[in-house]
């Protein structure tokens, strides 16, 4: 998966500015992203704070993890019967 460019506080910071009162085209075009970019993280972090966001990084990637692992373990089980 690709990585972004911007870390979760950065997300979090640009959100902010458009709950200050900045339009959504003038924060998107000062942080060089489309506004659909803009909302899918409003979706996603809209009302978290930065540790918050951290925890939900982390889970998410732990959730990955374990799918990853419980696929792998399925296909070994299929393949020994």
């Amino acid at each position: 998966m690709k990585q972004s460019r911007f870390t979760e506080e950065r997300i979090i910071a640009i959100l902010r500015e458009h709950e200050a009162g900045s339009k959504t085209g003038d924060v998107c075009r000062k942080h060089g992203i489309s506004s659909a970019t803009f909302y899918k993280w409003k979706a996603k972090y809209g009302g978290l704070d930065v540790s918050e966001a951290r925890r939900l990084k982390i889970l998410t990637d732990e959730n990955a993890k374990l799918k990853k692992r419980k696929r792998c373990f399925e296909v070994t089980f299929l393949m020994m019967s």
